[in-house]
């Protein structure tokens, strides 16, 4: 046979093959949506810091700037659940991150960006792929357990992730390896960001990461969605890495009413309350105080602390946590006596209007005494929102949802001229105990409470 011949049949036989093997690799059919238009910025912003962005040959640009804390091109479109997919690239001395469901509200921290991080980490500890909640809990989902995901990153290449945000459930791959596995339902809804973090005195101005290729999916997610080989981690009721590291424990495990007792019981009330898909609820009566299962108190006293706590209301609901209690104090009908983190319906219930200091028995309020920062921010009824009282020498403060909305100093002549002029003025030292309980107050309306915390000083 002719050698030319030969040369051209086997050039035929090359190009099929290669023709048969694209014909054979699936197709993408996802209707994906393109976040970026390879020319532009249009549809996002900066936020944050004054990192600089750019865009050149279809790719987002990030470059680090001095003197200036962590920046974020976030999307001017807010998105609840979703699929999303890109592809970056980072200098092996920079940390990044892709923020997903973010925000920046004018009442948390100045605006400060706050929200689940997926991590873009280069460094030897090798979390890319981790959650992180950014300017709020911290570490959520690390990869400490996952070492095929801490392999999968490729230093000085681009990388590939998937992000699914579905309802609670949170999941993330680096280059088709599963990563993360997140259950947490702390925040449904808000934009997502590519962040340039801020650098430190040994790290060079003008280091860049890089993006392109931003799609998103935000419908027939079911259809779409991947099965990840990860165990889940659940938030709920748990403690997080963070939270171990900081001496968090659990006041209530989600699970039993082991360390909890009725306020003017032996024991756990035996009605009026539920324990529920992890949520600690009590039923309602008809509004009336403790005429149910009564109020419910910690079986241990606490002197110095923090407690962070979830609560969801119903429509016209009051309920409160009280600490410093002690229930030897009142014996008598109504609710045992203690300072009060006033939980209420501010817009339906009559007592916001009510108490001795106009607004005083609004939500968050130091119940009856001072009234907290009218600027709050309060999610809707039905919502899960967050309370931190902080007591320390004498001081405390009350939070809701991330922001400070009253302090004050327990036995000052303030605090003790506040008490005189209330209904608290007929129990002698009120509010000045070393040491006390804490309490989930029954007001006979539907309430409930999750991821009950607490952190003790000079135990």
């Amino acid at each position: 046979m002719n050698k030319k011949l030969v040369g051209v049949n086997a050039v035929l036989l090359f190009v099929m093959i290669v023709l048969s093997s694209c014909s054979n690799t699936k197709k993408d059919e996802t209707p994906w949506i393109s976040m970026f238009d390879g020319k532009t910025l249009n549809g996002w912003s900066i936020i944050g810091g004054d990192a600089k962005y750019k865009v050149e040959d279809a790719t987002i640009i990030g470059e680090t700037v001095r003197n200036t804390p962590n920046t974020f091109l976030r999307s001017d479109a807010l998105y609840g659940d979703f699929i999303l997919e890109l592809d970056y690239k980072v200098d092996p001395t920079m940390n990044s991150g892709i923020q997903i469901r973010t925000n920046s509200f004018p009442n948390y921290r100045k605006g400060r960006v706050h929200g689940y991080q997926v991590e873009i980490d280069p460094s030897a500890r090798a979390w890319s792929g981790g959650i992180y909640d950014e300017s709020r809990r911290g570490w959520l989902n690390p990869l400490t357990d996952n070492p095929n995901a801490q392999k999968a990153f490729k230093q000085n290449e681009w990388n590939h992730y998937r992000i699914e945000a579905i309802g609670d459930t949170i999941k993330t791959w680096v280059n088709g390896v599963a990563a993360a596995h997140l259950i947490d339902d702390k925040t449904a809804k808000g934009f997502i960001g590519l962040q340039v973090h801020s650098i430190k005195e040994h790290q060079k101005e003008g280091t860049e990461i890089k993006w392109k290729n931003v799609k998103i999916l935000t419908s027939d997610l079911a259809k779409y969605s991947i099965k990840s080989t990860v165990e889940p981690i659940v938030t709920k009721n748990n403690l997080t890495i963070d939270d171990k590291k900081q001496r968090w424990e659990l006041l209530w495990d989600g699970k039993t009413t082991k360390g909890w007792r009725g306020a003017k019981l032996e024991d756990f009330p035996e009605k009026g309350w539920e324990i529920e898909n992890g949520e600690l609820t009590v039923l309602p009566s008809g509004g009336a105080e403790s005429s149910a299962g009564g109020d419910i108190v910690t079986e241990a006293l606490y002197g110095d602390f923090e407690l962070k706590l979830d609560f969801k209301l119903t429509p016209g609901a009051n309920s409160g946590i009280k600490y410093y209690v002690d229930t030897e104090i009142n014996k008598g009908p109504g609710s045992s006596i203690g300072l009060e983190f006033q939980i209420l319906d501010d817009a339906l219930h009559p007592d916001a209007k009510l108490g001795n200091h106009e607004g005083s028995r609004t939500v968050s309020s130091l119940y009856d005494l001072i009234k907290a920062d009218p600027k709050k921010h309060m999610n809707a009824i039905g919502e899960w929102n967050s309370a931190h009282i902080i007591s320390k020498n004498k001081h405390v403060e009350h939070w809701l949802n991330g922001m400070k909305v009253l302090e004050y100093e327990r036995g000052s002549k303030e605090f003790l001229k506040l008490v005189s002029e209330s209904k608290y003025k007929k129990w002698k030292n009120f509010g000045l105990l070393e040491k006390g309980q804490i309490l989930l107050q029954d007001h006979g309306d539907r309430v409930s409470y999750k991821n009950i915390k607490i952190k003790t000083y000079n135990e």
